[in-house]
């Protein structure tokens, strides 16, 4: 699903939808490729995400209404921008909110940062 050098599968797999809606709120439309290589940049390398979970989580937010998608030529190929529709625009900051809840939460759990003795 992720490689990812710094945090496990299990912890990202639950966010990639709001983080999807969040570019493109950011973003007039983008399409799939440009989507997974901007969560890698602005991740610092520490995300990234294979084509198996992104194109999925697209399909889905489209079906459920969020995202609308527009084909476009470019060069020779066939090229899907995704943009948020109204309802998908609705859907950002609670997402957002929901994520930053939840992070905090988390906080609240494990408290500060854990150094190991060296």
């Amino acid at each position: 699903m992720y490689i990812c050098p710094m945090y496990s599968r299990e912890l990202l797999k639950g966010i990639l939808k709001p983080i999807i809606l969040k570019l493109l709120s950011e973003n007039d439309r983008m399409y799939g490729y440009e989507i997974a290589q901007t969560i890698k940049k602005l991740s610092d390398d520490k995300i990234l995400v294979k084509e198996g979970s992104l194109y999925p989580a697209l399909h889905t937010l489209t079906k459920e209404g969020h995202l609308s998608v527009e084909s476009a030529r470019v060069g020779n190929r066939i090229r899907k921008y995704y943009s948020l529709t109204a309802n998908g625009k609705k859907q950002v900051v609670p997402a957002m909110n929901e994520l930053l809840a939840f992070s905090d939460t988390l906080q609240t759990l494990f408290g500060p940062k854990i150094t190991l003795p060296t």
